[in-house]
């Protein structure tokens, strides 16, 4: 069964209204080109400075931009990943926010919400970036069965941690989606090596939305938001500018990979410390 998806490339600023029209153009694009699922970058309604602006939009988030989204998916009968948002955490003392994903189906409903666990603090001569100054980080890996496939959920850092991505295919992901705003300075070394052998290791597609450009002052994200298949090969990536991108999930081609080459079945836990009691979830594959 194949099922072809969108990945959408952006460059959002610091205007929430800039950046929802073009999403929202995106998804009609998305939807004319027949595609089963349409997936934005982290942070895609706003990149930018200004932290009360960030707040305020937070607050939005259950009374207008979701719904709103869930009415997209509706109309145009296509699944939605809203990349990363700011989501509203009343519990914390600090009123820091979740960088969170919504996963929401062709119907309108929210089958997920994905709260991004690792979080990028950065100090170094080069790059400065302390996320845990406003994000709050979530502790829960999600893994959620749909059309295409299951559906594994992470953001950005989060690629830098390989035990989350192998969880994720313990607890049966055939495709892991990571939205993210990669650094300039970082991704030009780092982004593809990662999301190959994340693939690759794991045996799942990887479909990775992303920031591109010049955002405000010194921040500028590398893009090559990209499509990779459970061998390691790029089956789209997007050039230099916004764009929307698409590429096909194969489950038939990802079962075979598996079957030829059954790396779950020799994982040998005793022999590096792990406790051995986490095996694989059935597979939709």
């Amino acid at each position: 069964m194949t099922h072809r998806i969108g990945l959408v490339q952006m460059n959002s600023v610091e205007d929430f209204d800039t950046n929802l029209a073009f999403a929202r153009k995106m998804i009609q694009q998305a939807s004319e080109e027949k595609l089963s699922l349409v997936a934005f970058p982290e942070m895609f309604l706003y990149v930018g400075e200004n932290q009360e602006e960030k707040n305020r939009i937070a607050q939005c988030l259950e009374t207008f931009t979701l719904p709103l989204f869930q009415e997209e998916a509706s109309r145009h009968h296509i699944s939605i990943l809203m990349g990363s948002v700011n989501e509203p955490s009343p519990d914390d003392a600090t009123a820091r926010s979740y960088n969170s994903s919504f996963l929401i189906d062709a119907t309108g409903n929210v089958k997920a919400v994905y709260r991004k666990i690792h979080l990028c603090d950065i100090d170094s001569p080069n790059l400065k970036n302390i996320e845990s100054r406003n994000i709050k980080p979530g502790c829960q890996a999600v893994v959620v069965p749909h059309e295409i496939g299951n559906i594994g959920l992470a953001i950005c850092y989060d690629l830098r941690f390989p035990g989350l991505f192998q969880h994720l295919r313990l607890q049966g992901a055939d495709i892991i989606f990571l939205p993210s705003a990669f650094f300039l300075q970082t991704g030009k070394d780092h982004w593809f090596p990662l999301l190959r052998a994340r693939a690759i290791e794991n045996q799942v597609y990887i479909a990775a939305p992303a920031q591109w450009g010049h955002h405000y002052g010194n921040r500028v994200s590398y893009g090559n938001t990209v499509l990779i298949d459970p061998w390691g090969t790029v089956l789209a990536c997007a050039p230099e500018y916004p764009c929307l991108i698409d590429g096909a999930i194969d489950l038939e081609y990802l079962r075979r990979i598996r079957q030829n080459m059954p790396v779950l079945e020799h994982l040998r836990y005793e022999c590096y410390g792990m406790s051995g009691n986490s095996h694989p979830a059935p597979s939709s594959s």
